[in-house]
């Protein structure tokens, strides 16, 4: 019997440490700080636990460029135990995705690429009409089952060119055939955002809704579009999607003093802006969010209860016994460190948020 003791750990909303008991990969108790015993003892007197991280928001397929990366890259090894590709493939390439997903540590799911193609070889996936194929959206998305959680449309001027808001009005079409919801990537217009927005119903996702572009969801007055507070009403989910090119600081504190709050926190990394910025890793997007004055419980529950409440798992948002353990040890650095938004924008931060390791059942990645 293998048993992994977390010596002296905390979770972000108490301040109790305690021992958390693992025995042969399941959550099987906890006790007081110092007392519990196994073969496998983990120095957690420094360090957070929650429940495993999910990146609702990257890019998974590891041959394309540039989008793409390696699952464990910015899955475990960056102590995120879920990640979601965000419409990389479409029908053409989905069977792929899924194979490499069975060999990742990581726990993959994925949006489907309403565009067959995807984003393997061109960035303007839906410019052309009959790259969407209802029959085989619907092919793929009965093969695959629960492994595609909903369909990704990119609606900005660079990827919809002619097409303007036609292959939103298909997406909505084919979202109500199929019952998956939608996250819908914003960006540079046409078509106007208060056009993406009216099509947009509960459960589904805006992705990039901090950017920084003028077809943003906030007016000349820094005042929330009526459609954007109508969406919201709705119950359409917000999610950061930080990404290369899609996240201001100057309009996520515009939101925060609005009252408008992301549901979920994501990066969009892959390879480039993994190595090179401005994201690097979940941990530092989410260190953008202490620096912008959320709690540190704020911050974790968007990376953890909110993505798991969204897709319908709780048990990948909590910490049980019972469950197989799905955690994520992290801590929180006093350390000065400039961090840069996609417009360049760069602040100072004091704490930031740093990754230890992750536990998938019974292993452990660092």
């Amino acid at each position: 019997m293998a048993t992994t003791i977390l010596r002296s750990v905390r979770t972000a909303d108490h301040e109790e440490r305690f021992d958390l008991i693992i025995v042969n990969g399941i959550i099987a108790g906890k006790s007081a700080p110092g007392t519990a015993s196994g073969n496998n003892i983990i120095d957690c007197s420094s360090l957070y636990v929650s429940s495993g991280w999910i990146d609702m928001h990257v890019h998974a397929m590891e041959s394309y460029q540039p989008y793409g990366d390696n699952m464990d890259e910015i899955g475990v090894r960056q102590g995120v135990t879920t990640i979601i590709d965000a419409g990389s493939c479409g029908a053409d390439h989905i069977a792929s995705l899924a194979q490499q997903s069975k060999e990742a540590a990581t726990r993959v799911l994925a949006f489907l690429n309403i565009s067959r193609i995807g984003l393997g070889e061109r960035q303007d996936e839906l410019c052309a009409e009959e790259w969407v194929d209802e029959n085989e959206i619907t092919t793929s998305i009965n093969r695959f089952g629960s492994f595609i959680v909903g369909l990704k449309a990119r609606i900005s001027k660079s990827v919809v060119k002619n097409e303007g808001i036609r292959p939103l009005q298909t997406a909505r079409y084919l979202s109500d055939k199929t019952g998956l919801p939608l996250m819908v990537h914003i960006g540079s217009g046409p078509p106007a955002i208060e056009e993406v927005l009216n099509l947009l119903q509960r459960k589904d996702i805006i992705t990039h809704y901090l950017n920084g572009k003028k077809n943003n969801v906030l007016d000349e007055n820094e005042q929330p579009l009526p459609e954007f507070l109508a969406a919201i009403k709705r119950g359409v989910h917000l999610d950061v999607g930080h990404g290369t090119a899609s996240f201001s600081f100057e309009v996520a504190e515009t939101a925060r003093k609005l009252g408008i709050h992301p549901g979920t926190i994501s990066s969009d990394i892959y390879r480039g802006n993994r190595l090179t910025g401005p994201v690097y890793s979940l941990a530092q997007v989410m260190s953008k969010f202490l620096l912008l004055g959320y709690s540190l419980v704020d911050v974790v529950n968007a990376v953890t209860t909110h993505a798991a409440d969204w897709l319908g798992r709780p048990e990948l948002g909590r910490i049980q016994v019972g469950d197989e353990a799905n955690l994520t040890l992290f801590e929180l650095v006093q350390d000065s460190i400039e961090l840069t938004d996609s417009m360049g924008d760069l602040r100072k931060a004091e704490t930031i948020i740093k990754t230890r390791g992750a536990i998938m059942g019974d292993k452990f990645y660092s």
